[in-house]
């Protein structure tokens, strides 16, 4: 057993040394099952991962489960208000406590013997104890979490990355107008794609396939990742009108004091990230097939419909969307070397009401159909890198933020490595 540790730690060694930047992974990264498991401790384990947004637990006593690898968390809002999270295992004999994907309780019950915790994470009764025996010592495993603006990190790591306050606090002022922390859970969607989880966000990073996201094109500009030098001669007259757009709608933001620049530091650090406003097509208010308001409440604090696209990427599991009128999480969860869940929830004003305010086929149109879209070609991608005829192939110049994920995930890769 040990000489086979000794061999599996030897050749993804050599593996990761031995990556040619700016080319896909070797086939290994997306198939075996030994790279998956160090992916789950290395970086599902050690980062700062995208949990959900407030709007899924509003009040006192809301939870919901989330399942990463081995480990299952529970976030609940406390009797004060406050989110929490703590490891879902029993601290009598282990049993997982919660079993729902969501809901809303008083206390924590455990199924199996009746221990029973507090929102607090507290062990408030255990029965048929002996005398002298200490609740206080039994309490749940508590889990790291922070609210970012609405949206729930959590690091399951003893030592969490020391950059995330700092990313936080860059990240909030573009989030903070859309007041997400108030909104309110228009639509949740669950899509199993049949594709390694790096595979999933690789494929998120990048518009070099977006001619096959029609739904996608009616307002969004397909010129994702070109510059002035690298847009190829066809979309040159897109990309021209896409320039104007940007210029039109910084000029409004910047009256508006809503800020919008472009920050991009996806690899060079522990937490990557992306964020940036920008201008949408047709109607240029929010992402639906004519790029009208999808929902006639806008959300939070911003008095204008024509506000574009607040796009942030954050590594590893997550990227949002947010309009004038409502916003857009997804939240990437691996499920097995060739399996991933993503998840996928809308979100509006708190007093939008479905059929009046807004059509919820209206709402998801776009992103549940490049969803679909996007698991297709992510399988056809799993089928083609297990294929023994697979060589790792070069990145197009408006593929960079693939290689800026890739770089980022080697990096997580040598950290532990090194432990």
């Amino acid at each position: 057993m040990t000489s086979n540790r000794t061999e599996y730690s030897t050749r993804i060694r050599d593996a990761v040394a031995h990556r040619e930047p700016g080319r896909s992974l070797p086939a290994p990264f997306y198939t075996d099952r030994e790279h998956f498991d160090l992916d789950l401790a290395a970086v599902y384990g050690r980062s700062w991962v995208f949990a959900a947004p407030e709007a899924e637990i509003p009040e006192p006593g809301d939870y919901l489960t989330v399942d990463l690898g081995p480990w299952s968390v529970i976030v609940v809002r406390g009797g004060d208000g406050e989110p929490r999270a703590f490891h879902n295992v029993c601290r009598h004999r282990g049993s997982r406590i919660l079993t729902e994907e969501r809901g809303s309780t008083g206390n924590i019950v455990c199924g199996y013997h009746k221990w029973t915790y507090g929102t607090d994470g507290a062990l408030r009764h255990a029965p048929a104890q002996p005398a002298g025996f200490d609740r206080s010592c039994f309490g749940l495993r508590p889990v790291r979490l922070r609210a970012v603006a609405g949206l729930l990190f959590l690091c399951l790591a003893d030592r969490t990355p020391e950059d995330f306050d700092e990313v936080a606090a860059r990240i909030e002022p573009y989030l903070r107008p859309h007041r997400l922390a108030e909104a309110r859970v228009a639509v949740r969607s669950d899509l199993v794609e049949h594709g390694n989880w790096k595979l999933v966000m690789e494929n998120n990073r990048e518009c070099y396939h977006c001619d096959g996201h029609p739904e996608l094109l009616r307002a969004y500009f397909p010129t994702f990742g070109y510059t002035e030098e690298t847009v190829p001669p066809p979309l040159r007259p897109v990309y021209e009108r896409s320039c104007r757009a940007d210029t039109e709608l910084r000029q409004r933001l910047d009256k508006l004091g809503v800020p919008h620049a472009l920050i991009e530091e996806a690899d060079g650090r522990a937490t990557g990230f992306r964020v940036q406003r920008s201008a949408l097509d047709l109607a240029g208010e929010s992402m639906t097939p004519d790029g009208t308001a999808a929902c006639r409440r806008t959300l939070g604090d911003l008095p204008d419909t024509r506000l574009g696209d607040l796009s942030l990427h954050l590594q590893p599991n997550t990227w949002f969307h947010a309009c004038a009128d409502h916003a857009v999480t997804f939240s990437v969860r691996p499920l097995a070397p060739d399996r991933t869940l993503l998840r996928t929830t809308w979100l509006v004003h708190p007093d939008a009401e479905e059929g009046t305010d807004y059509d919820p086929g209206t709402l998801t149109k776009v992103w549940t159909a490049t969803n679909e879209q996007d698991a297709a070609l992510v399988a056809r991608a799993q089928r083609g890198v297990a294929d023994p005829a697979y060589l790792p192939g070069p990145y197009a110049p408006n593929e960079h933020q693939v290689e800026a994920f890739c770089a980022w995930y080697l990096d997580r890769l040598r950290e532990e490595l090194q432990r």
